[in-house]
């Protein structure tokens, strides 16, 4: 485990809001002040792409992690300071929880969703105690947490999970609150 780095997800897409990637150029922007390196899905478009140049704006490092079946040279942000190819998509999730201290999902699809829930779900069962966040640009994540809460309500999430994640609009306060639950 790497304590200063945070594994953001994200779509690879930019969303139908000019916001999503306003917010996430400003995410990658609070790593470094915080002493944080970017670990990601490595491509240079959509949020992703967003959330890189903020970093490297910001002046930390971005290390990118692609699946095989996304060759790199067509998808890869084209200023990363690390580049791991991996053989699938589970190999990829699994670098990314290594290589991190800490999980933060921007707003995305299925992949983004599926990334946030499998890391939810190695918090449930004991894998990681690292910190997840939900940066929540434009109310995103509301229809989610109202779920999680009826989840919780209905007895499928256990009473211990009810403050697994930590929400937060903007970008600077979620990677404060992040660091303060340590780890990350």
């Amino acid at each position: 485990m790497t304590p200063n780095r945070l594994c953001v997800f994200c779509g690879s897409r930019p969303g139908a809001r000019p916001e999503y990637a306003l917010a996430a150029r400003a995410m990658g922007r609070a790593l470094a002040p915080a002493g944080l390196e970017l670990v990601f899905g490595g491509s240079g478009g959509g949020l992703m792409g967003a959330v890189a140049d903020g970093a490297l704006e910001g002046g930390a490092k971005i290390i990118g992690i692609f699946p095989q079946r996304f060759p790199a040279a067509e998808f890869a942000h084209p200023r990363l300071t690390e580049t791991h190819v991996v053989g699938s998509m589970h190999e990829r999730k699994a670098l990314m929880h290594e290589l991190s201290g800490g999980f933060v999902a921007l707003p995305g699809g299925f992949g983004t969703l599926d990334e946030l829930f499998e890391t939810l779900t190695w918090t449930q069962i004991g894998l990681h105690h690292k910190p997840i966040g939900l940066l929540d640009t434009n109310a995103f994540y509301q229809p989610l947490m109202a779920m999680v809460r009826h989840g919780l309500a209905e007895d499928f999430v256990p009473e211990r999970l009810k403050n697994a994640i930590t929400i937060d609009a903007d970008p600077t306060t979620l990677v404060s609150r992040l660091i303060s639950l340590q780890t990350v």
